[in-house]
């Protein structure tokens, strides 16, 4: 193991977040020095001499290992967590250090969910951070580590590697240089549409800004208590529905589709039911809100209905609506939802809706096997063989995905949660969803929640975020290491 290797580069991790502390100092300054400058200047100070610190003493260009690359994304993952919770610690207000933690792991992991209960209490600057961690966490610690890194350096390679899923590999088909370039590319390009988009529609520029980073990074966080309900306006609720829809899919796809200028790379399996699933639930909701949830208008109806499908589906959890009495056949399709979410190689967290799809058709297959036992098929999508193996490697992570999400769920019962609240907490949390059902809606918060069952949420948006294995994997070596 080169630990030489793996402060490094998780120095650099740090100073890319000290970057963006930077520029929320800077809003600070430009608000007249708010209440968040001083800990935003400490926090800054701490994290730049902390991520300066490795260049000190090492000298020559180290290399890497596996091992090493695995432990420089968890590492990098954590430590960005726990920096980030500087500014809130020390701003104070409902900022516990439980609730700090809490905020900070949820903006990271582009869950959303918070424990504020007024959020416009926060100043510019402080607001400013919080939606950085979305965006710093979107694209990904380590995409924006790689980005510093040498084009042809071995460790760009293991860690594009190790960052994305093994779907998401799929769909680019280029080198890891390419990947990091098309990540990067769509990232911007969704930031900046976002912006001018909801600033065009009467959004203030401050507000379009930080809501443009959570729509980039399908991360939820926004400036307002009511979310995007606050600004009561129909076509900012339609732009934020259909860049969330947009943003959840795969970005190598959305670069194909520029890059050649035809929707033809759109037409494939997982497209056409990603957007088959979004009807289908939105539909349901519509008619369950319609039947028992006391609305009498079904433009009202679909637009609520359609709006929070995407919101949960894409991870983004932003808000038109109050869902917390919404008719228990809504709060199932929300559940499935937030357990499917978007596309592999997108922001979004969950199973993802090509692990589904494959569960799905590995399934029927199974099914014909039975009854065709003598009959030679596999299990296709988009008109291609998947490997024995490859189902096998879904199958296993849809099983594990279960298995942390219902010990999850016992854990936060027992300390004393209600099952709504613990089931649809998890699954949120482990989703990067954000809002849950009940008392966890999409316009209530987790402050309520006892300080063990936050940490539980913690650790299962950290576990979503990277997609289990990476975790698993550390933790298997630091056991093996002391045998």
């Amino acid at each position: 193991m080169n630990i030489k290797a793996i402060s490094t580069n998780i120095g650099k991790a740090l100073i890319i977040n000290a970057l963006f502390m930077f520029i929320s100092l800077m809003i600070s300054i430009l608000n007249g020095f708010d209440s968040a400058f001083t800990p935003l200047l400490i926090s800054f100070l701490v994290t730049t001499l902390t991520g300066m610190f490795p260049f000190i003493f090492v000298k020559d260009r180290p290399s890497t290992s596996l091992h090493s690359g695995f432990l420089t994304i968890v590492l990098s993952w954590l430590l960005s967590f726990i920096f980030g919770t500087m500014p809130y610690v020390l701003w104070g207000g409902e900022f516990t250090l439980i609730n700090a933690w809490f905020e900070s792991v949820s903006g990271y992991t582009t869950t959303g969910s918070t424990i504020l209960n007024d959020i416009e209490a926060l100043p510019h600057s402080l607001l400013f951070w919080r939606s950085s961690t979305h965006y710093i966490g979107g694209l990904g610690v380590v995409v924006f580590l790689l980005l510093v890194l040498p084009g042809a350096s071995p460790y760009r390679h293991k860690l594009t590697n190790m960052e994305m899923s093994s779907l998401s590999k799929e769909g680019y088909r280029y080198k890891s240089s390419k990947v990091v370039m098309i990540i990067t590319s769509v990232y911007l390009a969704f930031t900046v549409v976002s912006l001018l988009s909801l600033w065009a529609a009467g959004m203030p520029f401050f507000d379009a800004l930080n809501h443009a980073f959570s729509i980039a990074a399908t991360g939820g966080f926004s400036t307002r208590n009511l979310s995007i309900g606050a600004f009561n306006s129909d076509l900012i609720n339609m732009i934020v529905l259909v860049l969330m829809a947009v943003c959840a899919m795969h970005f190598g796809l959305i670069y194909a589709v520029f890059a050649t200028g035809s929707l033809k790379p759109m037409n494939n399996t997982v497209v056409k039911y990603y957007f088959g699933s979004i009807l289908v639930c939105s539909v349901i909701i519509m008619f369950s809100l319609l039947a028992h949830g006391g609305y009498d208008s079904v433009g009202r109806a679909a637009m609520d209905a359609s709006f929070t499908v995407v919101s949960y589906m894409s991870t983004a959890g932003f808000a038109i609506c109050d869902n917390s009495m919404w008719p228990w056949v809504a709060g199932v399709v929300l559940l499935f939802v937030s357990f499917q979410c978007g596309c592999s190689g997108s922001t979004t967290g969950g199973i993802k809706v090509d692990r589904i799809l494959i569960a799905f058709k590995a399934i029927g297959h199974e099914i014909r096997h039975r009854l065709h036992p003598s009959e030679i098929s596999h299990v296709r999508m988009s008109g291609h063989h998947l490997s024995d193996g490859s189902v096998k490697a879904v199958m296993m992570y849809i099983v594990t995905y279960f298995l942390l999400t219902f010990a999850s769920i016992l854990i936060v019962m027992l300390c004393g949660e209600t099952a709504t609240e613990a089931v649809s907490g998890v699954i949120a949390s482990i989703g990067s969803v954000g809002p849950g059902l009940g008392d966890l809606g999409s316009l209530d918060n987790y402050s309520a929640q006892a300080a063990v069952s936050k940490f539980v949420y913690t650790m299962d948006m950290f576990l979503g975020r990277v997609e289990i294995y990476p975790i698993l994997v550390v933790v298997s070596m630091m056991f093996r290491r002391g045998k």
